[in-house]
């Protein structure tokens, strides 16, 4: 669960699975990054053409909501093992590109 989960476990898992299967050699930035993009494109191709109703609907439905769960996931796994494999620290980049985030797109006056 989110809540009792950190993402150095995350890290951690996504590592083991790894090295269980010596991908260490073929995981450099550009295979990892294209992995990141293929996978958000196989999310995104899950929404194609769909209104909004019809993806209101996906989000109801099962075994559509556990497809896009995949997807999701796959592009989350490549994310944590470039940062691990690269060291860098998620909460460190968050933090520093909401901030920059805060700057380019400031809270709308009342």
């Amino acid at each position: 669960m989110d809540k009792n989960t950190t993402v150095a476990d995350l890290k951690g898992r996504v590592f083991d699975f790894c090295e269980e299967r010596h991908w260490n050699k073929s995981h450099n930035p550009k295979d990892l990054s294209i992995g990141i993009s293929t996978e958000a494109n196989e999310l995104m191709d899950l929404f194609r053409f769909k209104s909004n109703d019809q993806m209101k609907e996906m989000m109801r439905d099962e075994r559509k909501r556990e497809r896009i769960g995949e997807e999701l996931a796959d592009t989350l796994i490549f994310s944590l093992r470039f940062a691990q494999m690269y060291s860098f620290d998620i909460d460190d980049i968050i933090r520093d590109k909401m901030v920059k985030n805060a700057v380019k797109y400031p809270k709308p006056e009342k």
